[in-house]
């Protein structure tokens, strides 16, 4: 059984992707501060009490799982903050900066050794990250933090395919979660599926391709 490793996996989009590859087959590991209890009793290993942007937990995490392969890697954990011009909170821009772009990043490093060829690993994103299609203005910190993710993605595209692992930039959708209060135009379960379709799909050809979860590809 192949093993896919969820970052964020409490609830939302992360809940949603663990489920979707636990009905598949696969063994999950679903890694989070705080355990949910759909998380607990969904029969994924669950790993709580990770802060994705400690380096000193990532070290835990790596220690733990060391010598087990890890077939697929989804950067999920994230967070939205809304900044007004004229009133910017440059904290909540660091602290997306922190969570959304850097410790993917450093997940990613600290469990390179269990990445064999032919592993996958999938960023979720969004299209806020990309500066053309960028028509509306306003959440800086966001749109910062995405666009930084979307460029250490692509920079591991290029650094990891010589080893045989893909890499997938992946735009969930407007997707009814938390993050956005539920006001989304899709269900997390949906918007899971159609990124596990992607994910499926995923080569070293199309790697570092950045994707809707829709299929369309999407503007840099």
């Amino acid at each position: 059984m192949k093993t896919a490793l969820i970052t964020g996996a409490n609830r939302g989009i992360g809940l949603a992707l663990t489920k979707t590859y636990l009905a598949q087959g696969w063994n999950v590991i679903g890694l989070c501060r705080t355990a949910s209890p759909e998380l607990t009793e969904s029969g994924a290993r669950v790993i709580a009490g990770v802060d994705v942007t400690d380096a000193n937990a990532l070290a835990q995490l790596a220690s733990t799982l060391a010598g087990k392969p890890i077939d697929l890697l989804i950067n999920n954990a994230g967070i939205f903050l809304h900044e007004n011009l004229g009133n910017i909170d440059y904290n909540s821009i660091q602290q997306q900066f922190l969570i959304n772009a850097e410790a993917p990043l450093r997940v990613t490093e600290a469990l390179l050794g269990n990445l064999a060829s032919g592993a996958k690993i999938a960023f979720i994103t969004s299209r806020m990250g990309s500066i053309a299609d960028n028509t509306s203005g306003s959440y800086y910190g966001y749109r910062m933090s995405k666009a930084a993710l979307n460029a250490a993605a692509m920079s591991l595209t290029r650094d990891l395919k010589p080893r045989g692992i893909a890499v997938a930039i992946l735009h969930p959708g407007y997707v009814q979660t938390a993050m956005v209060n539920f006001g989304g135009d899709i269900s997390a379960d949906e918007s899971a599926q159609r990124l596990s379709q992607r994910i499926a799909g995923l080569t070293l050809e199309n790697s570092g391709s950045f994707w809707h979860s829709n299929g369309d590809q999407l503007p840099w």
